[in-house]
């Protein structure tokens, strides 16, 4: 009786754990950010190797001082210090990365004083479900891709069995998927995404996708970065399965709101970014008329030869458009330098048309008025 007054007395202690990827870790620290303005203890459990990126490219330590009950913990990701966590090692490695995390989440869990009350999982770490049912916490997860996503992945193994997959060559591509409930009247094989277009359809990639979105079903409640007024029919779907779905987004901006309420600042001076960012590309930018420009980035761990990138860049250049392109160290495959070579080589010939640099502040680069399109591997 004693400890259920101590705990009605203090704030609810949430813990949230996103998957260590830099797309993933954005958005879950803002709705971290979120819940400890409305006065909620918080626990921002990340990977040792994200949150050494976090603190080395971020002011971590100023801007979350303002938040007494917010504090970082970290876990291993199950990977080697020296692993490069860049290009295809994402699928070689979840079984690893799942095993080590969560045994260590759980260790964080008993151990946690106060106890917590709640955890917001990430959508993509389905494994947290198993360590909050044995320990008895309720558990949201938290899906960082968008709900008409989520509702395809989940209803990939439909599709598969009404025979609407594979996908067979390119003149099948616009044929309509009809067994997605709420979209048969316009998705098509060109909509789904690219694990879709394999011939296998016991390809692993398909099946842990699956899996996890499945199994994030099965949470308290799902939280998903968008509004009614965009998704919601979709929602409804996704409330069939899970009836407790919270639209909470666009996070960006319910977030910036509140901290302009609370603090009279944006986030923009804050990225959260895993990168050093290069914010030249602001100055560049701010010389290029309105909508003149296109950005391209693709994700944090994503890798290129150094023809695809070529190929990409006389696309670009072909386009007759000026363009912000990102290419992060390390990311171009080939030979020791060639990667190097080959940026500064497009930085020299497009140096009138276009900008390249290592890692842009993403959400200053979205907003401002020169960029009129957005090329990225949607993530």
């Amino acid at each position: 009786m004693e400890q259920d007054r101590s705990s009605q007395s203090r704030p609810p202690h949430v813990l949230v754990f996103p998957f260590p990827l830099q797309g993933h870790i954005n958005s879950m620290i803002k709705l971290a950010e979120l819940l400890a303005i409305a006065g909620f203890k918080l626990t921002f459990l990340d990977s040792h190797h994200n949150h050494e990126r976090l603190v080395k490219f971020n002011n971590i330590a100023a801007h979350f001082e303002r938040y007494p009950g917010f504090q970082f913990k970290t876990i291993t990701d199950g990977l080697p210090l020296d692993h490069p966590r860049s290009g295809n090692w994402f699928l070689d490695m979840f079984e690893v990365m799942e095993l080590k995390m969560k045994e260590s989440l759980k260790e964080v869990l008993v151990n946690s004083s106060p106890p917590v009350d709640c955890i917001i999982g990430d959508g993509t770490s389905a494994f947290a479900l198993d360590v909050a049912k044995e320990l008895g916490i309720p558990i949201f997860f938290f899906c960082t891709s968008s709900p008409c996503c989520f509702w395809v992945y989940h209803s990939i193994p439909d599709i598969i069995q009404a025979g609407e997959l594979p996908i067979n060559g390119s003149e099948d591509m616009d044929r309509l998927i009809t067994t997605v409930p709420g979209m048969e009247t316009y998705l098509r094989c060109r909509d789904l995404p690219t694990i879709c277009r394999k011939l296998d359809i016991e390809d692993s990639i398909i099946k842990l996708v699956v899996k996890q979105t499945r199994k994030s079903l099965q949470a308290d409640a799902l939280i998903l970065n968008t509004a009614e007024e965009l998704d919601g029919p979709i929602l409804s779907q996704i409330r069939t399965k899970c009836p407790l779905v919270y639209a909470v987004g666009p996070l960006h901006a319910q977030f910036n709101t509140r901290l302009n309420a609370k603090h009279g600042e944006s986030y923009d001076h804050f990225s959260n970014t895993l990168w050093e960012v290069d914010k030249s590309c602001i100055f560049w930018l701010n010389k290029q008329p309105n909508r003149s420009v296109i950005y391209v980035s693709f994700c944090s761990i994503t890798s290129t030869s150094r023809e695809q990138l070529v190929k990409l860049w006389y696309g670009l250049l072909n386009s007759k458009t000026k363009f912000l392109i990102v290419v992060r160290p390390n990311s171009v495959i080939g030979k020791d330098g060639e990667g190097e070579d080959v940026v500064m080589e497009l930085m020299e010939k497009s140096k009138d048309r276009g900008y390249i640099v290592n890692w842009a502040p993403q959400e200053e680069v979205l907003s401002h008025p020169a960029i009129g399109g957005f090329f990225t591997h949607n993530g």
